[in-house]
């Protein structure tokens, strides 16, 4: 009888003494014993960047699907439950195949270490080759150059988003160093879409392109998006397209928009699929609003948001929104982990909100303590910071000091999905 996968889950981050490793032999392995299913997979697009990997995702999974294509898609990490991470030709995994193709793998391992992001991406990769789709949509989970998803030798095409200073302790120090190896990514003649970039950082992307023989797109020389009138203005060497803003809101989704259309395009798509990408794309704990559920219930006049970003350049995407918002009075709640650039994250944020509580995040072993997070805040710049116990303690105590304040809960896509498990 096969455990259910929570269980199965728990025994795989066993295998392994670190969470990251990062390379790919064991990748190799462990595919060769399931016979390479990712040389079975339908046509992959492959997304790598260090922010608007998920947005660009779930926009291109839009478009084509109002043109009626099954797509596959792999994201990590999950919010609420692990199934998040793998959607079947328009679904999320079911439980019954999930723990039958993770038991699968485990006896296929046969005990020997291995990541748990390496296990759970194998079994993505065979739940995308037993399933038919027309697309597979994969996110790259860290850097891309040494991640478990760039095994795929040729894929359709390949998407960098804007890189910044993310995971250095993997990664690298530099801008540069960090660009090399998100261009890690890019295989020989396969085209390449890439969002707005650094100078610095988009010198490396080209010259990997260059290398490879791989056409490449770039934001600012091949394809242009920007706003006006309300509308969003997408432009390429094909022509004009004057299109709805982006259902998912800030400023920084008319970029992420932008890639994903021009990706649509590149794959052969046309108006319909690139208006569905901004308007129908559904991608949560990215500046979401909640309007429903127990937290929304214990303050019913707060307007209660949910960001999971976590770095210098997403605080930035949050501060631009909030810039952009109606007037009202905005205070955050805020937990982050201590592998980040707290003060980063923070400093744009600070012009932008009233306050800042810090919270820890629960069942997170590299959660920054809660007072530490408010020493950070009170350095940033924040008028006002403080701690407590709890989330719902903390917006208990803004509503009694303002019942109809705007409060961002954010800093962590950890304490993202454990806000949304709350809530229900």
């Amino acid at each position: 009888m096969t455990l259910p996968s929570d269980q199965i889950l728990t025994r795989l981050m066993s295998l392994h003494p670190k969470v990251i490793d990062l390379t790919l032999d064991r990748m190799h392995r462990i595919l060769a014993a399931l016979d390479h299913p990712e040389r079975a997979i339908p046509p992959a697009t492959h997304i790598a960047g260090t922010n608007g990997k998920g947005s660009t995702q779930a926009m291109i999974r839009a478009g084509l699907e109002a043109e009626g294509k099954r797509v596959h898609a792999y994201t990590s990490p999950h919010l609420a439950r692990f199934h998040e991470r793998i959607r079947l030709a328009g679904d999320l995994i079911s439980e019954p195949a999930l723990a039958a193709l993770l038991d699968e793998c485990e006896a296929k391992n046969g005990g020997v270490q291995i990541t748990f992001f390496e296990i759970t991406t194998a079994a993505a990769f065979l739940a995308f080759a037993r399933t038919p789709a027309d697309y597979t949509l994969l996110e790259v989970g860290l850097g891309g150059r040494l991640d478990a998803t760039n095994v795929i030798d040729r894929p359709a095409l390949s998407i960098i988003t804007p890189v910044s200073i993310d995971h250095q302790q993997f990664l690298g120090e530099t801008l540069p160093e960090i660009a090399g190896e998100k261009a890690g990514i890019i295989k020989r003649g396969v085209p390449v879409v890439v969002g707005p970039q650094e100078p610095e950082g988009l010198a490396v992307i080209e010259a990997r392109a260059e290398r490879l023989g791989a056409p490449i797109f770039a934001y600012g020389q091949h394809w242009h998006a920007f706003e006006e009138r309300g509308r969003l203005i997408y432009q390429d060497e094909n022509g004009l397209m004057d299109l709805p803003l982006p259902n998912l809101p800030g400023p920084h989704q008319i970029q992420n928009a932008g890639a994903a259309i021009a990706a649509l395009r590149t794959l052969g798509y046309g108006e319909t699929a690139c208006e569905a990408a901004v308007t129908r794309a559904e991608w949560p704990a990215r500046m979401q609003r909640l309007r429903r559920g127990p937290l929304v219930e214990q303050a019913p006049g707060i307007e209660l948001w949910l960001d999971g970003g976590h770095n210098p350049a997403g605080g930035e995407a949050v501060a631009a929104t909030l810039a952009r918002m109606p007037v009202r009075p905005t205070h955050l709640i805020c937990g982050m982990l201590n592998t980040k650039d707290v003060a980063g994250y923070m400093r744009p944020l600070a012009a932008h909100a009233q306050s800042l509580t810090a919270v820890a995040i629960p069942g997170e072993p590299n959660t920054l303590p809660a007072e530490t997070t408010a020493e950070a805040a009170a350095r940033a710049g924040f008028a006002r910071s403080g701690t407590a116990a709890s989330v719902a303690e903390a917006l208990a105590a803004i509503a009694a000091k303002d019942a109809q304040a705007r409060v961002l809960i954010c800093g962590s896509l950890y304490l993202a999905g454990q806000v949304l498990r709350d809530n229900g």
